[in-house]
C-alpha cells in the first residue's frame, strides 16, 4: 500500500497494524554520529502511550522501542534506523461483531471498496495505534534538530470547552492527564469527560504546538512551503479534520492593520516583530518566530450508542463498537502533533543546508 512514507531529506516510513505482531519505523536520512539510543526516543513514547488514566483506551501496551539498525556504539551510522514497538495488548476478539459492518464516521467502508479487503480489528492500519510509529521517529527529528529548538503541544479545548488564554501556564502541561495549560480548565473537563465515558460516547479536541527556536530562514516556495508541509503533516494524523497556522481562520476577522506583523529593529541590529499572527511563517519560510499550529481532532466513531450503517453484503443494519475506546482520542494527539512538527521541522533544517549552507 502506498502513501506511508513521509518527509524528503528527512524521512521516515511506519508499517504495521493495529492487531498486528508489532509497529515501527524506518528513518532514513538520519545524520551520522548523533547520540542516539532507545531510552532517547522511549521518554516520549511514554508520554503517548494508551491506559494512563481512564480518559484514554484502557488497552496496555508498554510501546517499548528496539532499535533494529543504524546505530553503532551509540551513534547514528548514517543508514535507515529500523524501530519496533510489539503488540501485546490485543482483543482481536471484541471486533468479531463488526467484521462485515462498517463504522460511520471511520475508513471500514473507504478501506474495502479501494483495496477489496481490510483488517477489521482495532481498524487496522487506519487505527490510531500507528501514531506510535510516528512519535518514535519525531524523537529522532528532535535530535537532529538540536536542543536550539523547542516544540511543545498542549490540548486547548474539548468538545465545546476551550481554555481561558489568560491562564495559559506550559508547566501545567505534565501536572494533568490532558496535556491541558490552563489548570481550571482541566479540572472542569474532568467532570465532563467522566459523563462522556460513562455515557460510551466521545467528542472531539483541538490541539496547538508550538516550535520556538526556529531560525529565520527554512521553508521553500512555492509548494514546498514551510507551513504547506506543517499542514499536510498534522492532516496525515488519523482523525485530524482541519488545521490552522497562526490565527488561521480568525484571520478572515482582522483589518489589514490589525493582521500585519508590525517590524522594529533591536539594539543589537536583529529584527524583532510586534505580534504574530501568522504563526511564525511567511511567505512559506520561517520569521524567527515561534511556529503555531493548531488542529482540530474529530470524535472517534467507536462508541457504545447504536449507529445506522450497512454491511460488507449491502444490507442496512445497526451497529455498535465494543472494546476499549478512547473517550476524546485527541489527548493523546498531543504528543503526535509535536512529533509531526519535530520531522517537518528536521526535514526542512537539512533541505535548508543542502541548499543554503549553515
Amino acid at each position: 500500500m502506498a502513501g506511508n512514507s513521509f518527509g524528503t531529506a528527512f524521512r521516515f516510513t511506519t508499517w504495521g497494524e493495529s492487531h498486528g505482531i508489532a509497529i515501527g519505523a524506518v528513518v532514513d536520512g538520519v545524520p551520522p554520529r548523533l547520540p542516539l539510543t532507545e531510552e532517547d526516543i522511549q521518554r516520549y513514547l511514554d508520554r503517548r502511550k494508551p491506559g494512563q488514566s481512564r480518559f484514554t483506551t484502557q488497552r496496555r501496551e508498554p510501546d517499548t522501542v528496539r532499535i533494529l539498525s543504524g546505530v553503532f556504539e551509540g551513534l547514528t551510522t548514517g543508514t535507515p534506523v529500523s524501530l519496533m514497538i510489539e503488540n501485546q495488548d490485543q482483543r482481536s476478539k471484541d471486533y468479531g461483531d463488526i467484521a462485515r459492518k462498517f463504522r460511520p464516521g471511520h475508513a471500514d467502508y473507504t478501506y474495502q471498496e479501494k483495496y477489496g479487503i481490510r483488517d477489521y480489528r482495532g481498524g487496522g492500519r487506519s487505527s490510531a495505534r500507528e501514531t506510535a510509529s510516528r512519535v518514535a521517529a519525531g524523537a529522532i527529528a528532535r535530535k537532529v534538530l538540536g536542543d536550539g529548538v523547542t516544540i511543545r503541544g498542549a490540548l486547548v479545548q474539548v468538545g465545546p470547552h476551550a481554555i481561558d488564554r489568560n491562564r495559559w501556564d506550559w508547566s501545567q502541561t505534565d501536572a494533568n492527564p490532558f496535556f491541558c495549560p490552563d489548570a481550571e480548565t482541566a479540572a472542569r473537563w474532568e467532570t465532563y469527560l467522566d459523563e462522556v465515558r460513562k455515557s460510551g460516547s466521545s467528542v472531539g479536541a483541538v490541539i496547538e504546538v508550538v516550535a520556538s527556536g526556529v531560525p529565520v530562514g527554512w521553508g521553500d516556495p512555492l509548494y514546498d512551503k514551510l507551513d504547506s508541509d506543517l499542514a499536510r503533516a498534522m492532516m496525515t494524523i488519523n482523525a485530524v479534520k482541519g488545521v490552522e497556522i497562526g490565527d488561521g481562520f480568525a484571520a478572515a476577522e482582522l483589518s489589514g492593520e490589525g493582521n500585519a506583523d508590525e517590524m522594529r529593529i533591536n539594539p543589537d541590529g536583529s529584527v524583532r516583530f510586534l505580534s504574530n499572527h501568522a504563526g511564525g511563517i511567511l511567505g512559506g519560510i520561517s520569521t524567527g518566530q515561534d511556529i503555531v499550529v493548531r488542529f482540530a481532532v474529530k470524535p472517534t466513531s467507536s462508541i457504545l450508542t447504536p449507529r445506522q450503517t450497512v454491511d460488507i453484503d449491502g444490507n442496512e443494519t445497526e451497529i455498535l463498537t465494543k472494546g476499549r475506546h478512547d473517550p476524546c482520542v485527541g489527548i493523546r494527539a498531543v504528543p503526535v502533533g509535536e512529533a509531526m512538527m519535530a520531522c517537518v521541522l528536521a526535514d526542512h533544517m537539512m533541505r535548508h543546508r543542502a541548499q543554503c549552507g549553515g
